[in-house]
C-alpha cells in the first residue's frame, strides 16, 4: 500500500526524522521515495548521510509529484510555508500536518481539493513509542486515515478521533510525556532519599513506570485492577498509595491535563 508512494516532508525536524526512521526501518517505505526540504544545510547533510533519503532547500521540490506531504515546519513559520505552496500541490495529495493548532479548516483553504489530516504526535515517537492522534478533513477517505495511521504506528501507537477532541488529547498525550518525566524523576529522588545510587534510582524508577504502562496495555485490565494485584494487606504498596492520595497525586494529574487542555484551546484561538 505505501511501497508506491513517494513522500514529502518540509520540515526536518526532529519529529520529521523519527517518522522517516519509523517507515525505513519497519521497512513500510524505502530510502529512496522519501524527500525532505529543509532550511537548514547541515541538517539536510545529517538526514541524507543517516537515513540515504533525498534532501533539497527548495520546499517546492519536497512537494512536488509527493502521494503524502508532512508539515513539519515550527508553528511561527507554517502560514508562510502554505502560502509558498499555495497552488503548487496537486488535489490528489494526502496533506498531513503535525504543526500545532494548525486547524483542518486551515488546512483545506490553502489545499482545497486535497484530503488533509491533522496528526498530534508526542515526544517518545522519537524512541519509537508514540502516542499519536489523527483528526480527517472532509475530504480525507477511510482509506487515506488507514494509510496515515499506519506512518505514524511505525513508531508507536495511532488513534482516530473528531478535531473537537484535539485539545484535549495535546493536554494528555501531548504535554503527557513531561509529566512522565516528573514522576520518573520525582521517584529517583526518592531512591536516592533511601539509599540508592542516583544512576540505580533512576533506571529503577523508568524501568518501573515503563514496566506498568506495558502491563495496561498488553493485559488491557483496568489500572485500578492491575493496582489492586500489587496492593497486598497491610503492605508497602498501599502504604505508599495511602500518602500518594493524602498528597492529592490524583487530582493533580487531572487538574494538570485540565489545565493544559483550556491553554491548548486558547493558543489555537491567537
Amino acid at each position: 500500500m505505501l511501497q508506491e508512494k513517494k513522500i514529502g516532508f518540509i520540515g526536518g525536524g526532529a519529529m520529521a526524522e523519527a517518522l522517516l526512521r519509523g517507515m525505513i526501518n519497519t521497512g513500510l517505505i524505502q530510502p529512496q521515495q522519501i524527500i525532505v526540504s529543509d532550511i537548514i544545510a547541515e541538517r539536510r547533510d545529517y538526514l541524507a548521510q543517516a537515513y540515504a533519503v533525498s534532501t533539497t532547500g527548495e520546499i517546492h521540490a519536497a512537494a512536488k509529484n509527493t502521494d503524502i506531504l508532512f508539515l513539519a515546519v515550527k508553528p511561527q513559520v507554517v502560514k508562510a510555508v502554505m502560502e509558498q505552496l499555495s497552488g503548487q500541490v496537486a488535489t490528489t495529495t494526502i496533506v498531513v500536518s503535525i504543526v500545532a493548532g494548525l486547524t483542518l479548516a486551515a488546512l483545506q483553504a490553502k489545499f482545497p481539493g486535497c484530503a488533509v489530516i491533522r496528526v498530534m504526535p508526542n515526544t517518545p515517537i522519537a524512541v519509537g513509542a508514540g502516542m499519536s492522534a489523527l483528526a480527517l478533513g472532509k475530504l480525507a477517505t477511510k482509506q487515506d486515515s488507514d494509510l496515515i495511521s499506519r506512518i505514524f504506528s511505525s513508531a508507536g501507537t495511532a488513534v482516530t478521533v473528531g478535531e473537537e477532541l484535539m485539545d484535549a488529547v495535546t493536554g494528555l498525550s501531548g504535554s503527557g510525556p513531561a509529566y512522565g518525566f516528573v514522576m520518573i524523576d520525582a521517584l529517583a529522588d526518592a531512591g536516592v532519599s533511601v539509599g540508592l545510587s542516583r544512576q540505580t534510582a533512576l533506571v529503577l524508577a523508568a524501568q518501573t513506570l515503563l514496566g506498568a504502562a506495558k502491563m495496561v496495555l498488553e493485559t488491557g485490565e483496568h489500572p485500578a485492577k492491575l493496582r489492586d494485584m500489587v496492593t497486598s494487606p497491610g503492605g508497602t504498596a498501599i502504604t505508599g498509595i495511602h500518602v500518594l492520595e493524602q498528597n492529592g497525586l490524583r487530582a493533580a494529574l487531572i487538574d494538570a491535563v485540565k489545565a493544559a487542555t483550556k491553554r491548548s484551546q486558547e493558543m489555537g484561538k491567537k
